[in-house]
């Protein structure tokens, strides 16, 4: 009888440890936002705000989705790096309409009464889980930091010109190494970002500005440049910068 009794309440035990297992949390679903980047962007990767605007509701369903459903341990590398490089983009995008119109997103920081935020990037807006982030804290905190990935500059967009194009599709993590690689071939071979030729290179900001990470593990600008660019260079190649243009990636 107390053998019976003591399986019992050991089957009963078990029963209840699987019952306060907390379930795998199934990564986010970007098919909604997906719709919305094609229908909303271009293929220059110019967007159109007031069409985001009208179609607030569904934008905003996307992103209290990605409010609720932060990365799990339990997640892929690359289901990760999606979703921030998804809410990144989403966000800024809320950022944007949240203070639509503007002719730039730099406008926006003047228009911040927060103590010690002066820049839009710095701005917590942003939930995930329970925390409250900004976009600084996307790209610095989590991306640049976790993973390690110098490609992140070619897929991230702050609303401006001179920004790699705004893809006109939400990354996901069985594409994720075929479109950053897209990105990055699309961002080096166009004039308007970077000029190239072999005794002479007009590079973007992004490669100045990041310099660390394109010098990490081995690598080199120079190296970065001519993955993706037609037009290779070396290190005799004279190097300078172009103008950064803040204006709105706006149609």
């Amino acid at each position: 009888m107390n053998k019976r009794l003591n399986s019992a309440l050991l089957i009963a035990t078990l029963v209840g440890m699987v019952a306060f297992v907390k379930p795998k949390t199934a990564p986010v679903d970007h098919s909604a936002y997906d719709r919305l980047l094609k229908k909303h962007v271009n293929t220059q990767g110019l967007v159109d705000y007031k069409g985001f605007k009208a179609d607030e509701k569904v934008f905003n369903a996307y992103l209290d989705q990605l409010s609720k459903n932060p990365p799990a341990s339990s997640w892929s590398k690359k289901e990760q790096m999606a979703y921030w490089i998804n809410a990144y983009n989403a966000y800024t995008i809320r950022l944007i309409l949240n203070h639509y119109p503007v002719k730039s997103i730099k406008d926006i920081g003047s228009k911040i009464k927060i103590p010690f935020v002066t820049t839009p990037w710095a701005a917590k807006f942003i939930t995930i889980g329970n925390e409250k982030m900004s976009l600084d804290n996307i790209e610095h905190g989590t991306l640049r930091k976790q993973f390690d990935d110098p490609r992140i500059h070619f897929a991230l967009v702050c609303a401006s010109i001179s920004c790699p194009r705004l893809r006109n599709e939400a990354f996901t993590a069985d594409k994720l190494d075929a479109q950053l690689d897209d990105q990055g071939s699309d961002f080096l071979n166009n004039p308007a970002k970077n000029k190239l030729a072999k005794d002479k290179a007009q590079l973007s900001r992004y490669f100045d500005w990041y310099k660390g990470d394109w010098n990490d593990n081995g690598q080199s600008v120079v190296k970065w440049v001519n993955r993706y660019a037609n037009t290779k260079i070396d290190a005799n190649t004279k190097v300078s910068y172009l103008d950064y243009n803040w204006n709105l990636n706006e149609q």
